[in-house]
């Protein structure tokens, strides 16, 4: 484990809890802006700058994440022509979400022009969606494959009547689980 995008890519991942907790902040101030909107409008302002604060800060976190949908991809892109397509088109609007939230944050805080934040907020949205498309199509592709091959080796199982025939089927259920739970985010 000597390559340096793997060890930048698990250095970013120990900051997805941090994200996840920020992330409940997040929501947390907008249900309380929303309770609160018409009754108090004082706490519902409160609210408001927390919930934008979080978003903001939760923007930070994500620095250098669109290198995980880089690092997929060098890795091992699928186990078949279409699935690495296919992974190859989800990894890339993945980091063309993440690396657009960049510029969209620095827009927000002022460090680029604010002009560019809803240019920014629509690529980086278009390419959030795009991926999870992709990420979509692929993982219905892995389970209609994975109850195929469980179809087909409970059929077998049943017609030799045998626990060889039943134990394979509970290791390509794994594998195939396994396999899902690998190629999206």
């Amino acid at each position: 484990m000597n390559d340096t995008v793997d060890k930048l890519v698990i250095f970013l991942a120990k900051r997805d809890g941090i994200d996840k907790l920020v992330k409940t902040f997040q929501y947390v101030s907008k249900l309380g802006h929303w309770h609160v909107e018409t009754t108090h409008p004082d706490a519902a302002t409160r609210f408001k700058q927390w919930e934008v604060s979080s978003g903001l800060g939760r923007k930070a976190f994500r620095t250098g994440r669109f290198l995980t949908g880089f690092n997929a991809l060098r890795r091992g892109p699928g186990a078949t022509p279409t699935l690495k397509v296919l992974s190859v088109l989800a990894n890339a609007g993945e980091m063309v979400y993440f690396f657009f939230d960049h510029f969209l944050w620095l827009s927000r805080i002022g460090t680029l022009d604010a002009k560019l934040a809803r240019r920014m907020s629509f690529i980086s949205a278009f390419g959030e969606s795009f991926g999870y498309i992709f990420f979509i199509i692929s993982d219905f592709i892995i389970m209609k494959e994975g109850l195929e091959t469980e179809r087909r080796l409970l059929i077998s199982s049943k017609e030799d009547g045998s626990e060889d025939a039943k134990e394979r089927t509970r290791e390509d259920q794994s594998r195939e689980s396994d396999e899902v739970d690998g190629s999206s985010s």
